[in-house]
């Protein structure tokens, strides 16, 4: 355990988040995604997990430590529903609450089509399946940066 971060944040994915470098996605995944398929194909090349929790638990644990991109509209994103692109799901209502938390404003995810949200994922650092059992619980974050301290 470590002061201030959270015990869901296990080493293996602290390791990757803060391997990431600005630009870099983070795909967080329920338990029907193609996680490691995908993750196979993403720059870490192998599948991380935080297991037994929400999504949107899993979300405020990673972004207590991740920074959004400010430089660009797509940082936050959501897989959207098949046939219904506008329609967002509890799971993705929950998350969407986690991210604006953690942000201190509004900060709406975009709605990403299911085939381009897997396009996207495979072009990610790397994928991290929860133990979300809700569909559309897919979501997508690029990784910002933390400016210096002011002297």
């Amino acid at each position: 355990m470590l002061k201030g971060i959270s015990p869901l944040l296990n080493a293996e994915v602290l390791q990757a988040l803060r391997a990431m470098g600005h630009g870099d996605d983070l795909i967080v995944a329920d338990t029907n995604f193609p996680s490691d398929s995908i993750a196979r194909q993403t720059r870490l090349g192998k599948l991380l997990r935080i297991d037994n929790v929400t999504a949107a638990d899993a979300v405020a644990a990673i972004l207590s430590v991740y920074p959004l991109d400010t430089f660009v509209d797509d940082a936050a994103g959501r897989m959207e529903i098949v046939g219904a692109p506008k329609e967002v799901p509890a799971v993705q209502q929950e998350v969407q609450k986690e991210i604006d938390k953690a942000e201190g404003k509004s900060w709406p995810m975009i709605s990403v089509e299911r085939y381009a949200f897997y396009e996207r994922a495979k072009q990610a650092y790397c994928v991290i399946q929860t133990g979300e059992r809700r569909f559309y619980g897919c979501f997508a974050f690029r990784k910002g940066v933390i400016p210096p301290d002011a002297k």
